[in-house]
């Protein structure tokens, strides 16, 4: 600009606009020289190139060095998740020093977001060995729902949620509170065995979008599990279903329900007798459970609808739980069940032999009909 209006002004500008701005007289003159060659502006303050060199310009090595110490396929470290996995920035600029790669951790947080990381946690998704007939059972499993739905036939999921501890213990997750104002809770979670804890099992009606939980105080058996089942039946299955002859339960392989289980089986036989239905299981098959509809449809709800609240007492476990719902119209009922149910309890050869189990040619250890006593 300065070397423009020196231009402008003709003989003697040079003089002028130096004693104006302060200007040297060199510095005038160089800007006139690039007039008159007419090289292009470009369009920023520094040339592109100038200033101060990025530093994984002036340091090539620092980005091998960086990823050799945050992934562990770069390092061959079989150790390395336990020693790296909570590194902090600071941690990792001291680490790079040492190495003689000086850094700053704002850096080293820059550098990272460059290369892709981020910060995360583990997520759940590694689902053990395949068995050669996973996905022919999960074919089954959706054709047996579907011809039950078609046929209005009751089609529900069962499995236990996550025991819960009873008091004023940390749960996971964030609420809105006033700034500065968290609820205070145990700085330990490692309770005695006399502190209370809480059983949710868990009924999801796939047909209507509806779950029922009852809430155990005991133990989680096969008896509470097919109790929790006819609580369901009595309380809503039989008003909705008036018409069943038959009960389809989605169910995972382990657990209280699982497919091994002789007393989740004998427990069943007693349902069968007490609604007269044919109670038919079709179980997920090893390591799939997370694919059970209950745990996306209803558990993952409720879980986020008390997270980081204490829950201090059966009391709030019961409401929030009743509480649950969606947009797409989930509505869940919830009771609490205070009956003993003891572990340990054998079931016999010969009480085995009064179930009256009909397997199913594929699989009949996963798919299986308990069908209600022949009376003599």
């Amino acid at each position: 600009m300065a070397a423009s209006e020196a231009v402008s002004l003709g003989y003697g500008g040079v003089s002028i606009v130096s004693r104006a701005c302060g200007l040297s007289r060199k510095a005038i003159h160089k800007g006139m020289h690039e007039l008159e060659e007419g090289e292009p502006l470009v369009g920023r303050v520094r040339r592109t190139g100038g200033g101060r060199k990025s530093i994984t310009q002036s340091d090539p090595e620092l980005v091998q060095t960086l990823e050799g110490l945050i992934d562990e396929q770069t390092r061959g470290d079989p150790e390395s998740a336990l020693r790296w996995i909570c590194k902090s920035t600071r941690a990792i600029a001291q680490e790079l020093a040492e190495q003689d790669h000086p850094i700053s951790h704002v850096k080293v947080a820059q550098v990272l977001h460059s290369l892709d990381y981020s910060l995360q946690s583990n997520r759940k998704t590694e689902e053990g060995a395949d068995h050669p007939d996973r996905d022919a059972q999960f074919r089954h499993i959706n054709l047996t729902v579907k011809r039950c739905l078609r046929q209005g036939q009751p089609v529900i999921s069962v499995d236990t949620k996550k025991k819960e501890l009873i008091g004023n213990y940390h749960n996971a997750g964030q609420q809105w509170r006033a700034s500065k104002a968290p609820l205070r809770v145990q700085g330990h979670d490692f309770p005695g065995p006399d502190v209370p804890r809480a059983f949710p099992y868990g009924i999801y009606d796939i047909g209507r979008n509806a779950g029922f939980v009852n809430v155990g105080t005991d133990h989680d058996t096969g008896a509470f599990a097919v109790a929790s089942i006819r609580g369901w039946w009595r309380a809503e299955g039989r008003r909705l279903y008036p018409d069943a002859k038959k009960i389809l339960i989605t169910a995972d392989g382990g657990g209280s329900n699982g497919w091994r289980l002789r007393l989740w089986k004998l427990e069943l036989q007693k349902f069968a007798d007490q609604a007269d239905l044919a109670v038919a299981v079709c179980h997920f098959p090893p390591g799939t459970s997370k694919w059970n509809k209950i745990e996306h449809r209803l558990f993952s709800f409720i879980s986020s609808n008390w997270r980081g609240e204490p829950l201090r007492d059966y009391e709030t476990i019961i409401k929030l739980i009743s509480a649950t719902t969606t947009a797409k119209g989930l509505k869940v009922t919830c009771r609490l069940d205070r009956r003993k149910y003891p572990t340990g309890r054998d079931v016999t050869d010969e009480e085995m032999q009064r179930v009256n189990l009909e397997r199913n040619k594929f699989h009949g250890e996963w798919n299986y009909v308990i069908k209600p006593s022949v009376k003599a």
